[in-house]
């Protein structure tokens, strides 16, 4: 046996105490009945008193702060078998991170950004599958559905501009992965979640929507970056012209948030899109509209449990209070064959009654002038 609260079982010492109380204040009650009739004269006074009730009483009140006590400090035995089903959604998050996503429009990039609102989501809600797919020239799946989030984070640090080794940023290819990761039968709790600059070289988003959409797939978008824009930065060592990429005229590239694509992609998958200033930005609209979707069990797991106790002594000090309630301290009074209570002629008793004077003694006394 195990107690899950140990401490408790230190109120066991109040249940002396309480018992003391309950005796205290019968005592009290015999004392006040001492006051008015001697002990000689409550087989008349007061019918069916019985001393071991009392006692008893008293040792019902004890018993039951005692087991309470027990009860509160959660015995625990044995083992119980218990199956937990973790429901949510299947989550495919899309990262944009070509060349201009390093752009530093955002703080501290845009990439950066997007990494700190994976983890955000991921984090807001769990219990889902998710699976992490980068966006470049080629789509390419970097985590498949797990519900290890763990891994997304891992992988996340890795990622960097220009990592992939397709150059450019076509978005159609990335989408076209989504619908693959999917298991069967899942139709109702697809969802993605796309983070990008929204610039897109590649074109041909209506076909892969409209596949997307029959897919059940709800594609949310965030916007990182200004519509302002920023110069893109190049990777390593590349940067010999300023460390930003420039067109052959030696003019620096500027990129800019292209929000009527994400739009457009949300629009036509039934999602919700955001524009992200920084990391710490309102998710709430994304997160209530995952939320909302029907969730489905994506694991399955069998944990074996201590089986509570608390229930047995607590059941024991509910029946010791009941019995010592419904315990009276006296005895029920004798009936008759016809059923009216034996009443006894009580001799007259004037105030040597309280003095302890037998009845007998009192029968033989006489007024003044009173014949024998």
């Amino acid at each position: 046996m195990r107690l899950f609260h140990p401490d408790l079982l230190a109120l066991v010492a109040l249940a002396p105490a309480a018992a003391w109380v309950a005796a205290r204040l019968w005592r009290r009650r015999i004392a006040a009945a001492e006051a008015w009739a001697a002990r000689g004269l409550w087989d008349r006074l007061l019918c069916g008193w019985d001393p071991r009730r009392t006692a008893l009483s008293v040792v019902l009140v004890g018993v039951a702060v005692a087991a309470l006590a027990v009860a509160l400090a959660r015995p625990r035995w044995g083992t119980s078998e218990q199956t937990v089903d973790r429901r949510g959604v299947d989550l495919v998050f899309v990262v944009d991170d070509s060349l201009s996503m390093g752009a530093r429009d955002v703080h501290p990039s845009r990439l950066e950004v997007a990494k700190t609102l994976v983890r955000r989501l991921v984090h807001a809600m769990p219990g889902n599958r998710v699976a992490l797919v980068g966006a470049e020239g080629d789509g390419v799946v970097l985590v498949p559905l797990t519900t290890d989030a763990a891994v997304i984070d891992l992988v996340l640090d890795g990622l960097q501009p220009g990592s992939l080794p397709t150059p450019g940023t076509e978005l159609g290819n990335a989408l076209d992965l989504v619908p693959r990761l999917f298991p069967p039968g899942t139709e109702r709790h697809r969802v993605a979640v796309l983070l990008s600059d929204g610039e897109d070289h590649g074109g041909g988003l209506d076909p892969r929507l409209k596949a997307l959409k029959e897919a059940g797939v709800v594609v949310h978008t965030l916007g990182l970056g200004t519509p302002d824009g920023a110069p893109v930065p190049l990777p390593g060592d590349a940067g010999t012209q300023g460390g930003v990429k420039r067109r052959e005229d030696g003019s620096e590239v500027i990129s800019t948030l292209r929000e009527p694509v994400l739009e457009q992609i949300a629009r036509g998958t039934g999602g919700v899109y955001l524009r992200a200033a920084d990391g710490g930005g309102n998710l709430r609209p994304v997160v209530s509209a995952i939320d909302s979707m029907d969730k489905h069990p994506v694991e399955t797991h069998t944990i074996d449990t201590e089986a509570e106790r608390f229930q047995w002594p607590l059941a024991l000090a509910a029946a010791a209070l009941l019995l010592q309630l419904a315990l009276p301290p006296f005895r029920p009074a004798a009936r008759p064959a016809g059923g009216a209570p034996a009443l006894e002629p009580l001799p007259r008793v004037g105030s040597r009654a309280a003095s302890g004077v037998s009845p007998d003694s009192i029968a033989g006394d006489r007024a003044p002038g009173e014949a024998a």
